[in-house]
């Protein structure tokens, strides 16, 4: 790992009832064989995760915080501890090799440290083969080895999996946290700052990898094309979506996990600019609107509008949302829903 791990529960941003039950079962030796962390990206799992693996093999431990200066704590923050593991998909996936070479992991006592953890980050991504693999792990679990999974969408587990977890639920973040890390830690504008907590969703890591990358340019541009989409002919939303479909993800800094720019953010862009423009015509608080940025070109555009076009086009996004996370044809994604948009944009809508 290349950057430093944080290994104190108060480092940690937010998420105080999750600490709270792992702080108290780490205090009364009642830590369960597994946990799983359900909640968006970028809202402290895999963190929480550290920390706790430096929690039950810190040397100097007051409570149940790390002391964040013993050796372990120090190999723990490096990336070096021999005894955590942190398992990641290859590429869309987590494979059942790399169960298998975790399971070979745990057959020996731990020789580093009081606790081996292994930390499953996005484990509902794993395959039928991998998942079935891990089952057997679940049904018989070593001592002195704590499993954490971290899932967004735990219904893609098997069941009998999240049955032998125990569970917690990390909310997201509020705007006002997101922000107050962007401009204490990162230096940030404040204006700035909060526009990317508003984009980020509650997600802290997605608005780090935002800022500390290119994503405000390439949010600029594709607003720019959804305020063509009305005054488009048919052909040229097909030469639009053709082009969208080219974006590319792009680690937002070396180290990163997060990739930012793809087609998923392009599509919550889009999504998070009709939920805006939903907003103002319902005349709700402008307070709320995400890209209060853009608040003059809203009210301009949100004029051309009715408000069942607004709704069927935030369903129209949903749906391509949804199509691209089951693997589908991009393009024809993109070609379907830039036709739609167009269509429901220049109806004539009596509503």
């Amino acid at each position: 790992m290349s950057e430093r791990q944080t290994v104190q529960f108060s480092r940690i941003v937010g998420q105080e009832k999750a600490k709270r039950i792992v702080g108290k079962a780490i205090l009364n030796r009642r830590v369960p064989h597994a946990y799983l962390f359900t909640g968006i990206a970028g809202v402290g799992k895999t963190s929480l995760g550290i920390a706790i693996a430096a929690s039950l093999n810190c040397r100097e431990r007051k409570g149940a915080e790390a002391c964040g200066e013993c050796s372990s704590c120090r190999q723990i923050m490096n990336g070096h501890f021999p005894e955590l593991f942190v398992i990641r998909p290859e590429g869309d996936v987590i494979k059942i090799d790399q169960i298998r070479e975790a399971q070979d992991s745990m057959r020996f006592a731990p020789m580093a440290g009081g606790h081996r953890v292994i930390i499953l980050d996005q484990a509902d991504t794993m395959t039928e083969e991998a998942a079935n693999a891990f089952l057997k792990t679940l049904e018989e679990p070593p001592n002195s080895n704590l499993l954490i999974l971290n899932a967004v969408e735990p219904a893609n587990l098997l069941p009998t999996i999240v049955s032998r977890c125990q569970k917690v639920r990390f909310a997201p973040l509020a705007v006002e946290t997101i922000a107050g890390y962007l401009v204490n830690e990162m230096g940030i504008r404040r204006e700035t700052a909060t526009v990317l907590a508003r984009l980020a969703e509650g997600s802290l890591g997605k608005a780090i990898a935002m800022a500390e990358g290119d994503f405000l340019e390439r949010r600029e541009k594709w607003l720019k094309r959804a305020m063509e989409i009305p005054s488009m002919t048919a052909t040229e939303a097909l030469e639009i979506a053709l082009e969208l479909s080219g974006e590319k993800s792009t680690s937002a800094a070396q180290g990163s996990k997060y990739e930012i720019g793809g087609l998923l953010d392009l599509l919550g862009v889009l999504a998070i600019w009709y939920r805006d423009l939903l907003l103002l015509k319902k005349e709700g608080a402008e307070t709320l609107v995400v890209n209060a940025d853009l608040m003059e070109e809203l009210k301009k555009f949100v004029r051309k509008f009715k408000l069942l076009q607004l709704y069927e086009s935030l369903l129209v996004l949903d749906q391509a949302q949804r199509d691209i996370r089951m693997r589908r044809n991009k393009a024809l994604v993109l070609e379907k829903t830039m036709l739609r948009l167009r269509e429901l944009a220049t109806r004539m809508d009596t509503s």
